[in-house]
């Protein structure tokens, strides 16, 4: 069991996450292989490693002694893998397709630092979603960082981070909206077909609030940065001017008092982003170097 890492990392991930279905999404791989990797690992060490409860797992003392294990491995395999990545030395520029806010404003906080863990070039693509899966997809990229779940067979979904949508607008805002708050404004929307706006309508719905539809919406706008600046240069002597965005786009303004946010209610609007790769490339050094490293700072 020790030659197969793979197994042991199902271990540490399930642990982590102190979930089943967590562990799942966070490594691409489905529920039931989970189990079955974990049921493999008790039946090799022939005792019960974990208890699964309805609010998560715990581990047993048979358990702790593995993940006590299991973490010196992970450390060993990870320095050997950096050792491995010198001898390779590739001179590649390692490319990324990104969505607009992740390409825009989450990726760049972290270039720097990727560009010398992996000891290579970083370029990046933006475009959409599924711009960047069909990218993928025709080896145009290595990863693509996306904020849509693309379903397809030849592609490896990994959870990353978690990215808030929120209302804003460049007047002061209630901390906690009201259905009526949001009726009074004037909305710059995103186009009807936008995962964004789709989102912000389901969150509307379990608050038992209006349709966006019904809102007093002055434009429809497809570019996340077109929409921050139609808010930001709106007139601040008349009704508010607000929007929804990603929190990532804004974060810097709204620290700076230039413009505020608000949210529905007592609900936060979240949305998971996702790391991409194709299967082929599962085994692939610099793609598990890489992805080992987006998953530590996220």
């Amino acid at each position: 069991m020790l030659t197969d890492f793979a197994k042991i990392e199902t271990f540490l991930t399930v642990v982590r996450e102190k979930s089943f279905s967590k562990a799942s999404s966070k490594l691409g791989i489905s529920q039931p292989a989970v189990t079955q990797q974990m049921k493999y690992i008790e039946d090799y060490l022939d005792v019960q490693i974990v208890d699964r409860k309805k609010n998560g797992i715990r581990l047993t003392k048979e358990g702790q002694m593995l993940y006590s294990i299991a973490q010196k491995i992970e450390r060993c395999v990870n320095n050997a893998e950096k050792e491995l990545l010198k001898i390779m030395n590739k001179d590649v520029t390692f490319v990324f397709g990104a969505s607009f806010i992740i390409g825009n404003y989450i990726l760049p906080r972290f270039l720097n630092n990727l560009k010398e863990n992996i000891n290579n070039d970083v370029s990046i693509n933006v475009s959409v979603s599924h711009k960047a899966i069909e990218d993928l997809l025709d080896k145009k990229i290595d990863i693509a960082l996306v904020e849509n779940y693309i379903p397809d067979d030849n592609i490896i979904y990994r959870e990353w981070m978690e990215d808030e949508i929120v209302i804003f607008s460049n007047q002061p805002l209630p901390q906690k909206a009201k259905a009526k708050d949001l009726l009074s404004y004037r909305w710059v929307c995103r186009n009807p077909d936008s995962h964004t706006r789709l989102i912000f309508k389901d969150s509307l719905e379990k608050a038992n609030y209006p349709d966006c539809d019904t809102f007093n919406v002055t434009s429809e706008v497809t570019s996340a940065t077109t929409i921050v600046q139609t808010v930001l240069h709106s007139n601040k002597d008349d009704v508010p001017t607000v929007s929804i965005v990603s929190r990532n786009a804004i974060e810097s303004l709204l620290k700076a008092g230039v413009l505020y946010e608000s949210r529905i209610g007592t609900q936060k609007m979240v949305r998971k982003l996702y790391i991409a790769y194709r299967k082929d490339r599962k085994h692939d050094a610099f793609i598990e170097n890489v992805v080992d490293y987006l998953l530590k700072i996220s």
